[in-house]
């Protein structure tokens, strides 16, 4: 994992605890009061914030006592006569320091805006990119890939639509992950995958590039977006592709525009028309969302924008080389040589390196302004 650098951050630091402090109390006296809780949604924002700075004030008290310590060893190496007793408080000098770089990370951390995305669940797109059949192939080892991953993290998944190919693989499939920050973890999945390897449509034992496409969307609620009705155009037509019994013979496939946008989502996964209409309409606001977000985000500065890549489709994030057993993350400069390990869902070594870079990028960020 990469680690942060040291970053004299103290007299900052002491205010912004100070500060902390502050919030805390005004948040129990507010608690406190008899009509709390008459404004249920009210009291669970204020509740979740309380517990939020409740934990870095105590972040903050560990980060103040260990300075203290600090203070106390630097003196004591300075002053101690006994060689023996100098070396080990120089030794505890050097512990405390490592202590005070992480404490100062968190507070840091835990002082930048939350994420407006925190605990949704998302839902994933891929798409079949370059490379014909084999691209299908691909998608569907991406999907394999994030269920598993899904299944190590106690993730509920629910295929919302999918679009097979004639040798097995997805021109799209579109899902739902449903669990503890689904949508931080997964979020660094979007982007242009990679793969190159030896197609089973290859008869003479080329190796071929092909790609996906990933897009990981932060699910919409209701009152996130409104849809209009008179801004939908709902129609309804038999489903195609192969499937069960029913498939082919029932009106039962959706397809919704979004006039204003001109977003068009199509499910067809369901027997029940109704059913169909409701995941479209799920996958429909999540994209509108997401544009929100996206026109939002560009009103900040650009490196806020870049956040370890835009996950714009152009913008290849990873490879996957078979011959070669590798794994290349191009934003990180990462590479793993355990492609079956990753591609059977151990994607915490990516996603850790990947989380820990955004952290730096943020906390710099945020050093920058308090200059």
């Amino acid at each position: 994992m990469v680690t942060l650098g040291f970053v004299d951050t103290r007299m900052n630091l002491s205010e912004h605890v100070q500060q902390l402090r502050q919030r805390y109390r005004e948040l129990e006296e507010e608690i406190a009061r008899p009509q709390f809780y008459s404004q249920p949604l009210h009291a669970q924002e204020v509740l979740k914030e309380h517990a939020r700075i409740g934990e870095l004030v105590r972040v903050g008290e560990e980060w103040e006592k260990c300075r203290k310590q600090l203070r106390e060893m630097d003196e004591l190496v300075r002053t101690a006569e006994d060689p023996e007793l100098r070396q080990l408080a120089d030794q505890e000098k050097e512990r405390l320091q490592r202590q005070e770089r992480e404490l100062s990370r968190k507070l840091l951390l835990g002082l930048l805006p939350p994420d407006p995305n925190e605990g949704r669940n998302t839902i994933v797109e891929i798409r079949a990119g370059t490379g014909g059949e084999e691209a299908s192939l691909f998608a569907a080892d991406l999907y394999r890939m994030y269920s598993r991953y899904a299944e190590r993290k106690g993730w509920r998944k629910e295929v919302l639509s999918h679009s097979p190919s004639e040798l097995g693989g997805f021109k799209e499939v579109i899902f739902l992950l449903s669990g503890p920050d689904a949508y931080q973890r997964m979020q660094y999945e979007s982007g242009v995958h990679r793969v190159q390897r030896i197609p089973v449509t290859e008869s003479q034992g080329r190796i071929h590039t092909s790609t996906a496409t990933v897009a990981v969307l932060p699910e919409a609620q209701e009152v996130d977006v409104v849809l209009k009705p008179e801004e939908l155009r709902i129609e309804v037509c038999r489903a195609s592709g192969p499937g069960g019994q029913g498939v082919n013979t029932t009106d039962s496939a959706v397809q919704i525009l979004h006039i204003p946008t001109g977003m068009i989502v199509r499910c067809q996964d369901e027997r029940s028309q109704i059913k169909n209409r409701e995941k479209a309409l799920r996958i429909l606001r999540a994209r509108l969302l997401q544009k929100r977000q996206q026109e939002e985000s560009q009103k900040y500065a650009q490196a806020r924008r870049q956040q370890i890549g835009t996950g714009d489709r152009h913008e290849k994030i990873r490879t996957y080389n078979f011959p070669q057993n590798r794994v290349t993350d191009h934003r990180l400069r990462l590479t793993l040589y355990d492609l079956a390990t990753v591609l059977d869902g151990d994607l915490e070594p990516l996603l850790d390196a990947l989380a820990e870079k955004e952290a730096q990028e943020r906390i710099a960020e945020i050093l920058k302004e308090n200059r």
